[in-house]
């Protein structure tokens, strides 16, 4: 067997167990398709780190996230293998604190992101979407098509109409939904609300950006840091008002990633994020606390950042915990089980005979 078998298999042995247990513990049963969603991302995010020259035991990966990831994935149900695919994972430099020598020390390391692909979306709104029975194909309209808009009297619902002619860049996406009750509603997303989208992309690629005022901004005063919002929102408000057309703006585009400004893939990008905005607002009935918060960590953008900012700032003050003198310490009477991520962080995928621990790379 293989060395890059034989990691693969030991991740799959480590990581499997632990899902299983805590999706049964939820009252998630993990079916035998879930099950080949968590092996088809594991595999995905091997690629992934792959791809960056990454190891399962390189001491640059933080692995602390990488059970949260699949959980959600098995939870939702999300195929990183399906064609098109459902999810996709990608690699994100992240700060973590760390202690050296008595003092807080930030570190960069690698850690794995989860995104959601349309069609991932599509297949959530058709598992979980409130009394909706079918998920019709999504409509492609194009600026030299012929379109006109439902009308709304009451109950009474005129359908849009649609004659394609193949013309011209995608102007909005319509998704025909199928209700159990036979009803039909029409969900709409329009190119320029995509701005939204925009605007939340470069907000995020800003995050380590100080536009000169400091050097680092953990670092920063609280005037500098007062200054780099300031600039921020300069830009932000800027790209606003110019719309998508921000997107060939040259002082903006430094804050862009190329997947939205290149000609070859900005039509691709828009379009993927017309079909989210449209499938995100249909509402969805999970009918389980973790499922539920599975896909808002893995869809709610808001959410997201709230836990970036948590997670950035942790346990930056140091907190008295001593307990009132005359008053018992209970440290050694409530014995807790360590937290999950600890456990992950000292997971070793490598081979067993190898005499230092490191494992194969790849």
């Amino acid at each position: 067997m293989s060395d890059f078998s034989t990691t693969l298999s030991k991740v799959n042995d480590n990581y499997f167990p632990m899902i299983e247990r805590q999706l049964i513990g939820n009252g998630v049963k993990m079916d035998e398709y879930a099950k080949s969603c968590v092996l088809n991302a594991i595999s995905a995010i091997n690629n992934a780190l792959d791809s960056k020259g990454i190891s399962w035991n390189d001491s640059d990966l933080d692995k602390s996230n990488i059970t949260q990831i699949l959980l959600q994935v098995a939870s939702l149900k999300l195929n990183a293998a399906a064609s098109p695919r459902e999810v996709y994972f990608q690699t994100r430099n992240v700060s973590v604190k760390k202690k050296v020598d008595g003092k807080d020390v930030t570190i960069w390391k690698k850690s794995i992101e989860m995104g959601i692909e349309g069609d991932g979306n599509d297949a959530i709104l058709a598992r979980y979407g409130r009394d909706v029975k079918k998920v019709g194909q999504f409509w492609l309209v194009r600026e030299g098509d012929d379109f006109t808009y439902p009308e709304y009297t009451g109950f009474d619902v005129v359908p849009p109409t649609w004659r394609p002619k193949g013309k011209g860049d995608v102007v909005r996406v319509v998704y025909p939904i199928m209700k159990k009750d036979g009803t039909i509603e029409f969900h709409i997303a329009e190119k320029d609300d995509v701005i939204r989208n925009l605007l939340a992309h470069m907000n995020n690629n800003m995050m380590n950006e100080t536009f000169g005022i400091c050097a680092d901004r953990y670092k920063a005063t609280a005037d500098q840091r007062k200054q780099i919002a300031a600039k921020k929102s300069e830009i932000l408000n800027k790209a606003k008002a110019a719309g998508m057309a921000a997107l060939d703006d040259s002082e903006l585009q430094q804050y862009i990633s190329t997947a939205w400004s290149e000609p070859q893939s900005r039509e691709s990008m828009l379009i993927r994020k017309m079909r989210n905005n449209v499938v995100k607002k249909i509402p969805k009935d999970f009918g389980n606390a973790l499922v539920e918060l599975s896909y808002t960590e893995a869809t709610d953008e808001s959410y997201n950042e709230v836990q970036r900012e948590i997670a950035e700032h942790a346990n930056t003050e140091p907190i008295d915990i001593s307990p009132p003198p005359g008053q018992a310490n209970e440290e050694n009477d409530l014995q807790q089980e360590p937290e999950q991520h600890d456990e992950q962080r000292e997971m070793n995928f490598g081979d067993e005979g190898s005499p230092d621990g490191n494992g194969p790379g790849f």
